[in-house]
């Protein structure tokens, strides 16, 4: 796989990453199989998917210490990421944004136990909390940076405003946002912001939360805690208007030869060097063939007709409060 710096001044890393939060939650079948998960990351190594992103939330903290024992024996091979910041360790340990750096002290010495590490190679502030102004934050994460805890920071669905200011403090290594063939928000102002200041920039659910795979038609066979049966664009009407626009991806795969996830990340890829989308998977096989997309080339028209999808029905979360910032 080819590789790629993230960011000017963070580490080197495959083009393709890996999100690892379906392995312990939200998603369908989420815990049920921890041997293949573990298979799976051992493979993303093999394959050269380094950066392996999770987060002490995803469970509660289940996800991190999976990844911590995957990686026994083999941690110098991975780039870790993981995001702090939506839960509440001040309080009563439940769920909410709490971005003062004293919740960071206690957030990062957690990750890096779970993790079984004594280092943490990008670590995302998960939500921004409008209660901490970010240069406090980041001042917090800076002495991280200085005492070799963190080696980078990254922040997560933040908006171009919130990473200026807290570029202004200390470098920030990258930003995570949703960004997909059905998710073009970032391109207004946060693509550019990141790109003028050398930050590396991280699409979360590329595949649309599995859509963009073609393989849903519907929400049969999704666990009842499944997060996607509560999201705006898997509903009802805009269930059946989205899968239109998975369909015109899929003519796109046809012709090319691959799969219509595969076309998605290609697309994704062809966006910039800069660009390192993280698909999910608790699969070796899906593991694999999201690897392989690297290798898909797509034609000037194709890219063409990708550009042209119509947007999707539905928001990207029933509560756009909840992560916007």
């Amino acid at each position: 796989m080819r590789t790629t710096a993230l960011g000017a001044n963070g580490p080197v890393v495959g083009r393709v990453g890996l999100g690892l939060m379906g392995m312990s939650a939200f998603y369908t079948g989420k815990g049920q199989d921890d041997a293949e998960s573990i298979r799976t990351i051992h493979r993303a190594l093999d394959l050269g998917v380094t950066l392996l992103d999770t987060a002490e939330m995803y469970g509660p903290y289940l996800n991190e210490e999976l990844l911590g024992r995957a990686l026994a024996g083999r941690r110098d091979e991975a780039v870790i990421a993981t995001k702090w910041g939506t839960l509440l360790h001040r309080g009563d340990g439940g769920y909410g944004r709490d971005g003062s750096p004293e919740n960071l002290r206690i957030s990062v010495e957690g990750s890096l136990t779970r993790l079984g590490t004594d280092h943490i190679d990008v670590y995302y502030q998960h939500r921004m909390d409008p209660s901490v102004p970010i240069e406090e934050t980041v001042g917090g994460l800076a002495e991280l940076v200085a005492e070799g805890k963190i080696l980078g920071y990254g922040l997560s669905e933040a908006s171009a405003e919130t990473i200026r200011r807290a570029h202004a403090v200390h470098p920030v290594t990258a930003v995570q946002s949703e960004y997909s063939l059905w998710t073009r928000d970032p391109e207004a102002s946060v693509l550019p912001a990141v790109r003028e200041l050398g930050i590396g920039f991280v699409p979360y659910s590329p595949l649309g939360r599995g859509f963009l795979t073609g393989t849903i038609r519907s929400l049969d066979g999704f666990d009842e805690a499944d997060f996607r049966r509560n999201n705006p664009r898997f509903e009802g009407e805009n269930l059946q208007a989205n899968i239109r626009i998975v369909e015109q991806v899929d003519a796109v795969a046809a012709a090319v030869g691959a799969t219509a996830g595969q076309v998605a990340l290609a697309w994704l890829l062809a966006q910039g060097d800069d660009i390192v989308p993280i698909p999910g998977t608790k699969r070796v096989a899906y593991l694999e063939e999201n690897a392989a997309a690297d290798a898909v080339v797509l034609t000037s028209e194709q890219l063409a007709t990708l550009d042209a999808l119509e947007a999707p029905a539905g928001d990207r979360y029933a509560d756009m409060s909840s992560v916007q910032g």
